[in-house]
């Protein structure tokens, strides 16, 4: 069966290049008939790995073509998920399996409500890679990707195809905890490297901000049932951030691009959950209403 990669962002496009080289049988799927015929002319996807640009030319078509989907990859933005799910809903197979790569929590659920009777698969991947043009995509740097069933479902027989490409990847039974653990990190470094400017390993500069934040994210794990989540959430923090500490963070880039944030699929959800959890957590809140303040100052979209 074929794979379908809706999403050629920087992880699309590291998926769709690996599995095509791997022999792997693999289609893109373009927003738009520009998009497509602009792909076209490029003649493909490169990817670029320790200096060495290779092209790549994956078949490539639009939402309005009228061949079944058995398996998709929906590797977009969170905030995009849905609409980009509903453009082509029309042409997934009954049963099609569909996976989930986006950041944050909320897009798996919306995606999830839409494909009544298929089976949404939520990945999260700590991979690097990031575009350096139109189509072309830079691995920037090893690591890992958790899949997994909330419905407790086996391991899909298509694993094989991850192993063959070499994405290394787990299939995780509790893949929520996994994106619950994921959000938190996220809360507790991407919204401060924005409002300070700074990269991550400057976070060190803010060390009672940090561990505020951690504190109140253990709280809000254990008040949404994530105890494993939150286990040794400040040291693993600590930890990201010291690995990490000469990149900026997404949100970062995004801010300092003029880019829409994923903001309300991380700290949006955050504060979410927490009202619904009735807990009191003053930091995450605070820190949420700075960020929407500093994306108001700069134009782009609070949501």
């Amino acid at each position: 069966m074929s794979w379908h990669v809706l999403g050629v962002g920087s992880l699309g496009s590291l998926w769709a290049t690996r599995l095509f080289r791997a022999g792997v049988p693999v289609q893109l799927i373009l927003r738009s008939p520009q998009r497509l015929a602009a792909y076209r002319q490029a003649g493909g996807l490169t990817l670029v790995e320790q200096g060495h640009s290779q092209l790549y030319p994956i078949a490539a078509n639009d939402p309005s073509d009228p061949a079944p989907i058995g398996r998709l990859l929906l590797a977009c933005k969170a905030y995009d998920a849905a609409e980009a799910i509903a453009a082509v809903a029309h042409r997934l197979a009954p049963g099609a399996e569909v996976i989930l790569l986006q950041n944050g929590l909320g897009s798996q659920e919306e995606v999830a409500r839409q494909l009544p009777g298929r089976r949404c698969l939520p990945a999260s991947s700590t991979e690097g890679a990031f575009r350096d043009g139109d189509w072309r995509v830079v691995f920037a740097g090893q690591g890992h990707t958790w899949l997994g069933d909330p419905a407790g479902e086996a391991p899909p027989a298509w694993l094989s195809d991850l192993q063959r490409s070499h994405i290394p990847h787990t299939w995780s039974p509790d893949i929520l905890a996994r994106l619950w653990r994921k959000l938190a990190l996220n809360c507790a470094i991407n919204p401060l490297t924005v409002l300070h400017g700074c990269r991550n390993g400057e976070l060190l500069h803010h060390r009672d901000e940090v561990d505020a934040l951690c504190a109140e994210l253990v709280q809000l794990l254990h008040g949404n049932g994530q105890a494993e989540a939150a286990r040794d959430l400040r040291h693993d923090v600590w930890q990201v951030i010291e690995a990490t500490a000469a990149n900026y963070s997404s949100m970062h880039q995004d801010v300092a691009s003029g880019r829409r944030t994923e903001i309300s699929y991380l700290l949006g959800y955050a504060c979410a959950a927490a009202e619904r959890a009735t807990l009191q957590l003053p930091h995450l809140k605070a820190v949420h209403q700075r960020l929407l303040g500093h994306l108001d100052r700069h134009g782009l979209p609070r949501y």
